[in-house]
């Protein structure tokens, strides 16, 4: 079966940093892609930042420079790296991963809830 458990997640004041982590079990992350997604009240979910079984890492625009993507195969989890945070950060941050070549939505975390304050 597989799970997705993300933790790292808190209060935080702006221009503060949090790492993010998302534990996987039941599934290798090897040969997956591994993306961070948030989502605000009244906000659809949103792309953060992706990371492909080749290594290759997109961010949304709004975080570059200041987000990082990781992975640790050792451990089978992915991190994310939020650095500079913003008050439009705060949102509850969900890992996913795809499996390539498979239809459907792939397998979701329970998320982590991140609050910037100002």
């Amino acid at each position: 079966q597989v799970q997705l458990v993300e933790s790292g997640g808190g209060l935080v004041q702006a221009g503060g940093s949090l790492r993010l982590s998302c534990a996987v079990s039941g599934i290798t992350l090897s040969i997956n892609v591994i993306g961070w997604y948030r989502q605000a009240p009244g906000k659809q979910r949103e792309l953060v930042a992706v990371i492909t079984s080749g290594g290759n890492k997109n961010y949304a625009d709004s975080v570059k420079g200041r987000f990082t993507i990781s992975r640790d195969y050792a451990k089978n989890t992915v991190y994310l790296e939020m650095n500079g945070l913003k008050p439009d950060d705060t949102a509850v941050y969900y890992c996913n991963l795809k499996v390539p070549g498979a239809l459907g939505p792939g397998y979701w975390g329970m998320g982590t809830q991140v609050t910037v304050s100002s």
